[in-house]
């Protein structure tokens, strides 16, 4: 048990050393990159909500739940819950004249979690933060000539993380996760005009790290018997952000790309050597109803102040940001869960949807998301085990104002397994 864990965490600190190409996304241009979905693949199928929590799974958005892992299966002492979840997103990218597709694979996360006795939890692990890739084309034609950008993009921010969640009262939990964001940004901007056989490069990179927190309290009374009230209150504070800046300028030949001249520009006359990124405070309210164990309806609706937010180094006179929302609808059903006669019966059927305001206006028009989602959560034997599947459907942005509309398919794939990590022994 032991050199799994050991094991586990060697694979993380690994990959942790750089940041996926996560992203074909035209509006991962603006701020940090596309942010990623930090939650497992059984939440991300009802919508994306947070506030349900149970014994087996590890709900990555929502650290109060951790004070729930192992209170129905206090037989298995010291259970720990390893999960970890990848994703295949399919892109059809229209504008108003053209259309392509294009598709990116990527590891959403890996994480463990423990139960340490009654009530008490613990967790940690990494997932991808937010992630920057496209490549985009921007031609104009005056008197001088055809003028042409070529604008490309890479890299992102990873996330490590650490929960701890503690069941206070009966009923009343409550939790801390602390965030760990580090990463590098790259944006690359190519000039050239038809004819000149020389053009122009700036490069800019940025190496970002800091801390976030997000605290959280569940309430989840039993109603009427049997049926269960779930509501929560997760706050996910500013995140303090420090940027190390580098920019090149120079030249190269069209003909055969290699440079000509680059400078390494004085930021630090400017100020722009070391710049501050301040991710706004998102504070999300969730309630829910359900049965243990057979059914769960809930809904969420996060707000952030994200008028607040700029990035001085890589900003775009294009962008500007108003307050960003966001509201979720998620549900289960798990027919018979001790089913011994039907497997049917005890696969848990998930579905959701959500609609994202996302705060970016690019160009005067408002740019937003919108997902169905549904899953199944299938049983590995007559453990605790499971193999989740599921599927998105989505739209984000528009084809107004010489942008770019986003339509998405997503098929996720999350693995939810459950051991012992501690157990006394019986013999010497």
């Amino acid at each position: 048990m032991i050199r799994k864990i050991v094991i586990a965490i060697v694979y993380m600190s690994t990959i942790g050393m750089y940041a996926q190409d996560g992203t074909v996304s035209p509006y991962s241009f603006f701020g940090i990159g596309d942010l990623k979905n930090a939650s497992t693949v059984e939440n991300q199928m009802m919508g994306g909500i947070g506030m349900y929590a149970d014994s087996i799974h590890l709900n990555l958005r929502n650290p109060a739940a951790y004070g729930k892992l192992g209170l129905e299966v206090m037989d298995k002492e010291g259970l720990v819950t390893y999960t970890a979840g990848v994703s295949n997103k399919q892109y059809r990218l229209k504008s108003f004249t053209e259309e392509e597709k294009s598709s990116i694979t990527s590891l959403d996360y890996l994480a463990l979690g423990f139960s340490l006795g009654k009530g008490l939890g613990m967790g940690f692990g990494i997932m991808p933060y937010s992630s920057v890739g496209y490549n985009l084309v921007n031609e104009q034609t005056n008197a001088s000539g055809s003028l042409t950008n070529v604008y490309t993009g890479q890299g992102g921010l990873n996330r490590v993380f650490y929960s701890v969640g503690y069941e206070v009262l009966k009923d009343v939990s409550i939790g801390a996760t602390v965030n760990f964001n580090y990463g590098t940004l790259e944006n690359q901007r190519l000039q050239q005009i038809d004819g000149v056989q020389f053009g122009t490069f700036d490069r800019r990179s940025s190496r970002v790290n800091g801390f976030d927190f997000n605290y959280a309290l569940n309430y989840s009374p039993i109603i009427k018997d049997r049926y269960r009230l779930h509501s929560s209150i997760r706050v996910n504070t500013q995140g303090n952000l420090v940027s190390t800046n580098d920019r090149q300028i120079g030249s190269f030949s069209v003909a055969t790309g290699g440079n000509i001249e680059e400078i390494d520009v004085n930021l630090d006359a400017q100020n722009l050597k070391n710049t501050e990124l301040k991710i706004p405070t998102t504070t999300t309210l969730g309630l829910g109803y359900g049965e243990d164990y057979k059914w769960f309806v809930g809904a969420e609706y996060s707000f952030q102040a994200m008028s607040s937010f700029e990035n001085v180094f890589l900003g775009a006179d294009s962008v500007r940001y108003n307050d960003a929302s966001s509201i979720a609808l998620g549900a289960f059903i798990t027919p018979d869960h001790d089913s011994f006669t039907s497997y049917l019966k005890r696969v848990t059927y998930r579905a959701g949807l959500r609609l994202d305001k996302t705060g970016m206006i690019v160009n005067d028009v408002d740019i937003n998301n919108f997902g169905i989602t549904f899953g199944l959560g299938l049983p590995l034997g007559r453990s605790f085990s499971n193999l989740n599947l599921g599927f998105e459907i989505g739209r984000r942005g528009t084809t107004r104002a010489n942008l770019i509309e986003e339509s998405y398919f997503k098929f996720n794939v999350g693995l939810s397994l459950n051991d012992r990590w501690f157990q006394k022994r019986k013999i010497n």
